[in-house]
């Protein structure tokens, strides 16, 4: 019933050539879409506006946007590479979840986890169990101690290979392995999210880096 109506609503609107080339979709998530207009990012919501432009409709590939009074599909951003390339900025959007967190998928060291971003923390912070699944060593690492919301907790910190969060790659990135089974999720600390420009808009979190 879905790709009917998708079908429906592209074929109604005017084709992508029509549209002003100022405007590229460059994230799409519930509800809303990241769009860069004439060189400036807008995180805009289904019926809001910015600069002419209304957003319409999002799908997990396109945003239908108005302008000038017609109707208009937008498809995501694939820039194409050549042989000499100008800095690129990444860039890609976290939701906040029912619980007000902001949590994600991310590679640590190449491996699929899941994390938190904790903006309180100095460092990535995760448990023993962790470190063993992603094959940290930790035989030659320091011993130290961190401060949690429940007192000192004695730590070693090690030096990950790389943390990759939605393209976003930091490599070396110094973090604390507590000894137990806390906390629960891995945090996403400063160690990593210092070297991005982060970016607050209601309930959306955008992490961008000049690559």
């Amino acid at each position: 019933r879905k790709l009917a109506w998708v079908v429906v609503l592209v074929l109604a609107v005017a084709p992508f050539g029509a549209l002003s080339g100022s405007l590229e979709v460059q994230a799409l998530f519930d509800g809303g879409a990241l769009l860069e207009v004439a060189g400036k990012h807008k995180l805009l919501r289904v019926g809001e506006s910015f600069a002419g432009y209304t957003l319409i409709e999002v799908t997990a590939t396109e945003a239908v946007v108005e302008y000038g009074g017609q109707r208009h599909v937008k498809r995501i951003v694939r820039r194409i590479s050549s042989d000499y390339q100008t800095p690129e900025r990444r860039q890609t959007t976290i939701q906040r979840n029912a619980q007000q967190q902001y949590r994600t998928r991310a590679l640590i060291n190449r491996r699929k986890v899941e994390v938190l971003v904790d903006t309180g923390a100095n460092v990535v912070a995760m448990s023993t169990g962790h470190a063993q699944n992603l094959g940290i060593d930790l035989s030659s690492s320091l011993r130290g101690q961190v401060e949690t919301a429940g007192g000192r907790v004695l730590a070693r910190i090690v030096s990950l290979e790389s943390v990759e969060v939605g393209g976003i790659r930091v490599d070396n990135v110094r973090a604390a392995v507590l000894d137990g089974d806390n906390p629960r999720t891995i945090l996403l600390g400063m160690s990593y999210l210092s070297h991005l420009d982060m970016k607050e808009d209601r309930g959306i979190l955008l992490l961008s880096r000049e690559w």
